[in-house]
């Protein structure tokens, strides 16, 4: 039996809750911020997926740094719902971005280091 992979379970549970979530922000009308939290947070586990296929241990760097990026835009779009009076915000949300960040950034730390 394969041992689960965390990073890319958690990436696409994730990329699950973003995906309900912005069903809510278009229901409350809020089209630009739900269509770019969508991208950003989806591309996380997209980026997370395509490095398990790296051609050599650069590629993974550069695919998971691309996924670092992508977790650094969420958080940003997370912040203007949650600072927004007129924006729903789910703080579950907020957890478990800055759990897969810190994820990201010790497989990004311990890859350089091989």
């Amino acid at each position: 039996m394969e041992k689960e992979n965390i990073i890319v379970s958690k990436t696409i549970d994730f990329a699950l809750d973003i995906i309900s979530f912005c069903e809510i922000l278009e229901q409350n009308r809020k089209f630009v911020i739900a269509n770019q939290l969508l991208k950003s947070g989806t591309s996380i586990g997209a980026n997370v997926h395509e490095a398990q296929n790296a051609e050599s241990r650069a590629d993974f760097i550069h695919k998971i740094k691309i996924a670092a990026k992508e977790i650094e835009e969420t958080k940003y779009w997370l912040v203007l719902c949650e600072k927004s009076p007129n924006y729903p915000f789910e703080p579950t949300l907020k957890s478990k971005i800055n759990e897969i960040g810190l994820i990201i950034y010790k497989i990004i730390s311990s890859s350089k280091s091989r």
